[in-house]
């Protein structure tokens, strides 16, 4: 198995971590599949991290400990990430970056990226394109490529405003192939409209007379 890197810092977006990390933590339905990837938490240092819904959690990694083969690095939202500390972690994206690999930055964390310089070339979105124009000032300049849409994709690149973390997920998903894509369709489905819809949109109980 792959490790896929999720960093969290101080009062970290819980609810957009933990479906996406209860995914890519199981292997595939098909019979005899096996799991592919395996979700570590990385922090800036190994000292448990406070989620604002008050979760706390022991990182596996801190930065300077992290080890080479992962497959991706996703960036969660929160509290935390315009404050100067937070840039320690753009020696890990930029070597996910070089590598090719998938990164992922949902929330606020679309804001560092943007800070960071890492938005002006690939269609990417964020909570609110005045406010990433605002905080990430003169270094942002990719304004003509901002989407308003729950979730952009550009090639091994995610980004998603903080209510999208489902669409985030399932894009997250799909570009580590992590499930077959008729999989992860369901997966997003289920979460999405709720189980009790989706059972009446796969039976065919919603289709017209």
């Amino acid at each position: 198995m792959k490790e896929v890197l999720i960093v969290i810092l101080d009062e970290f977006a819980d609810w957009e971590a933990a479906s996406l990390a209860a995914a890519l933590n199981q292997a595939p339905e098909t019979e005899g599949a096996e799991q592919k990837y395996l979700v570590k938490t990385v922090s800036l240092t190994k000292e448990p991290v406070r989620s604002i819904g008050g979760f706390t959690v022991l990182p596996d990694y801190d930065l300077a400990s992290v080890k080479d083969g992962y497959a991706g690095v996703i960036l969660i939202g929160g509290n935390s990430w315009r404050k100067e500390a937070s840039g320690q972690v753009m020696q890990l994206v930029q070597k996910a970056l070089d590598s090719k690999l998938v990164l992922g930055a949902i929330c606020d964390a679309t804001v560092f990226a943007g800070k960071n310089g890492l938005l002006n070339d690939i269609d990417h979105t964020s909570n609110q394109l005045e406010e990433l124009k605002d905080w990430a000032g003169s270094d942002y300049t990719g304004e003509t490529q901002y989407l308003h849409q729950q979730v952009v994709r550009s090639g091994n690149v995610i980004t998603a405003n903080g209510t999208a973390f489902l669409e985030f997920g399932k894009e997250v998903l799909l570009a580590l192939d992590a499930f077959p894509q008729e999989e992860i369709e369901e997966w997003y489905q289920v979460f999405k409209v709720g189980y009790h819809e989706y059972v009446k949109q796969v039976s065919g109980e919603n289709s017209p007379k």
